[in-house]
């Protein structure tokens, strides 16, 4: 007899081994039908994903996976890229498969092939998709011993699935899926047919070396996407749409903000236009240090080997460091701002009374990425971080953190982003410290974050080998995430640098040393803002918050008086006093994403008035120039936008990628 547990609670009973399969009939016809998977837990193992053919043999707990759930989804992705496998194989017999995993949305899979595969080549293999689905053809689970799965891949000619298998260990049983003509390499589960794969698109053919190893042949790579429901499909499909109007880099040049070239790979060339809207986010943050107990401090970009050594960078972090040297000495751009901080705080002898200690810094490192993983201002090679370490006791880290997070809340409803996503990375397998020290910080984060009447995660094992970490994660105007803030606790550096500081009793102290960032690094927080607004800056971060276009060459000395005098009251005015028609001037400045462009003419200039239009074609009519003045300082004090950046629905079931 077999008892299942179900997670409602009730319990069913079997005379023999059951099937997924079995469980899932037994209970409704309607969840068999939708059953993808199950998640079986024996005695007080942990929880195993299986496929639904997976026979219980002993009393188990049991949850139907379906395609409502991020694990249903998860198989469906994963599925669908050994389907597109399948259909490779039918079209080309010629072509190689290599590996084909689940990533953020979607999934991939690479290709050693003859010829670039074609845009049309990519419609074939979709078509042929589209037909081994409706086959329905069932998805079976085979374990093969190492030994004899490498020979067999041998004699089909697939020699990147047969070196994968043989870098097994010999002991271990291989699992293979068949499905119709086609059997490939994987742990599994997958869906019980490929009539449960009905919503997919492919999307491009991008290259990847083998390994990714540039020594390799380079593969081809497809991509695609898969969904659910076809509903879901088509809101993601239209984010992507919506993300590539507002892709920083294409607005970065319409705009006029910046630009990237080929001598200076991973760094940004700004134009004055970027750089006001840069200034206005590093006058904002500084504001936010003065008025939040931090000290702005600034040290040196390049630093001896000696002290990277001794913060353990030199060994583990050398290759994504640039280096240089001088007089037999080496030295490093700094690739981040801490141990420059800590020789600041090295630089007297502290006592109790002075902690917390807040530095900040807007410090620009370096970082040796690989050329291909550079993406505009997302992943650079020279960045600015709005840098902070706080120097405090053990006992301080609580009201820190809380007083922290209650900062970055404010921070970014300031910036547009009103949503924001929590999670508190702990203690990994291999760190220091004792358990109690642990202990208190996990519990210190935890419990700021309850303090602040937010919900959070617990992501097991993520932390630093130093210290445990609160991430905060940014949800955009078209649904995505971006992780950006983050309070970090490290015990470790502080030790290794020696700081100390003097306790009640005379002692020498190491402090608790608080990493932590709001906007992360400034250039991927601007391109950020950029997408998020769509190039529609609200009026405080515009470079140009109003541009006055005159009607008529008799008052353009008016418009030009009238930008003078708005320009001296502080604002970010530009006049257009072109002898173009008003319609063109309008339209141009329009597109230019300008909050506000003031129109007059001879009516206007005899009224010492302006007519105003707002962005997105607002007519709000003619009114005293003193009264715009004033309207404009008002959205500017209080950081409104007018009107509020576009949105769109936000895609149910995407998730953040690993």
């Amino acid at each position: 007899m077999v008892q299942i547990s179900l997670p409602d609670g009730s319990r069913r009973e079997f005379p023999q081994p059951v099937s997924v399969a079995e469980v899932a009939q037994s209970i409704g016809a309607g969840l068999a039908r939708a059953a993808l998977a199950g998640r079986v837990r024996i005695g007080d193992g942990e929880p195993k994903l299986v496929d639904t053919s997976y026979r219980i043999e002993r009393d188990a707990e049991l949850a139907i996976v379906t395609a409502k759930e991020a694990d249903g989804l998860d198989l469906i992705r994963h599925s669908t890229a050994h389907l597109l496998a399948y259909a490779v194989k039918e079209l080309f017999p010629g072509a190689q498969v290599t590996i084909g995993p689940v990533i953020e949305n979607g999934f991939y899979y690479d290709f050693s092939y003859s010829r670039p595969f074609t845009p049309e080549d990519l419609a074939a293999i979709e078509k042929k998709m589209g037909e081994l689905v409706k086959k329905d053809i069932p998805v079976s689970r085979e374990e093969w011993k190492r030994d004899d799965a490498v020979a067999f891949f041998h004699s089909i000619g697939e020699k990147y699935k047969a070196q994968i298998i043989a870098s097994i260990p010999s002991n271990e049983t291989i699992s293979l899926y068949r499905e119709g003509d086609f059997i490939d390499l994987c742990r599994g589960p997958h869906v019980p047919s490929t009539g449960k794969l009905k919503v997919f698109k492919l999307m491009k053919v991008a290259g990847a070396y083998w390994r990714g190893d540039s020594k390799n042949e380079m593969l081809q790579r497809i991509y695609g996407t898969a969904w659910a429901t076809k509903e879901e499909q088509d809101a993601y499909l239209h984010m992507l749409e919506e993300a590539e109007k507002r892709d920083h880099r294409k607005l970065g040049r319409e705009l006029d903000l910046f630009h990237f070239q080929e001598e200076a790979p991973g760094l940004i060339f700004w134009h004055p236009k970027g750089w006001t809207l840069w200034q206005q986010v590093e006058q904002y943050m500084r504001a936010v240090y003065r008025d939040n107990g931090y000290q702005e401090v600034k040290a040196p970009q390049i630093l001896d080997r000696s002290l990277w050594e001794k913060t353990g960078h030199w060994e583990n972090y050398r290759e994504n460091m640039f280096t240089t040297e001088s007089e037999n000495r080496y030295y490093a751009l700094k690739p981040m701002n801490c141990p420059g901080h800590v020789q600041i705080f090295n630089s007297a002898l502290r006592s109790y009374r002075d902690l917390p200690l807040r530095y900040g810094e807007f410090g620009q490192c370096h970082r040796n990425e690989p050329s291909g993983a550079l993406h505009g201002m997302m992943r650079v090679r020279g960045f600015t971080q709005d840098d902070g370490h706080i120097f405090c006791t053990e006992d301080q880290i609580l009201d820190e953190c809380v007083a922290f997070t209650s900062l970055l809340q404010r921070v970014y409803a300031d910036f547009g982003f009103t949503e924001v996503l929590y999670k508190v990375a702990t203690r990994p397998q291999k760190r220091i410290g004792s358990d109690e020290i642990w202990d208190k910080a996990e519990n210190a984060l935890m419990e700021s974050l309850r303090r602040s009447g937010v919900e959070f995660e617990v992501a097991p094992g993520d932390g630093a080998f130093y210290g445990p970490k609160i991430e905060y994660t940014l949800k955009d105007a078209i649904g995505r995430h971006w992780q950006c803030g983050t309070i970090q606790v490290d015990f470790s550096m502080p030790n290794r640098l020696g700081a100390e500081f003097v306790d009640a009793n005379d002692q020498r102290i190491t402090p608790v040393m608080l990493h932590r960032a709001i906007l992360g690094s400034f250039e991927r927080f601007i391109g950020m803002l950029i997408e998020n607004h769509a190039g529609a800056m609200p009026p405080w971060l515009a470079p140009a918050q109003a541009v006055v276009c005159s009607i008529s060459e008799g008052t353009a000395d008016y418009a030009a008086d009238v930008a003078g005098q708005l320009r001296q009251s502080g604002m970010r005015v530009e006049s257009d006093l072109r002898g173009e028609k008003i319609t063109y001037k309008i339209r141009e400045h329009s597109l230019q994403k300008v909050p506000y462009i003031l129109v007059v003419g001879e009516k206007e200039k005899q009224a010492g008035a302006v007519a105003v239009r707002g962005r997105g074609g607002l007519d709000l009519g003619v009114m005293p120039l003193a009264d715009f003045a004033a309207r404009l300082t008002t959205e500017v004090a209080t950081r409104r936008d007018n009107p509020p950046p576009p949105a769109i629905t936000e895609v149910q079931g995407a998730r953040k990628g690993s």
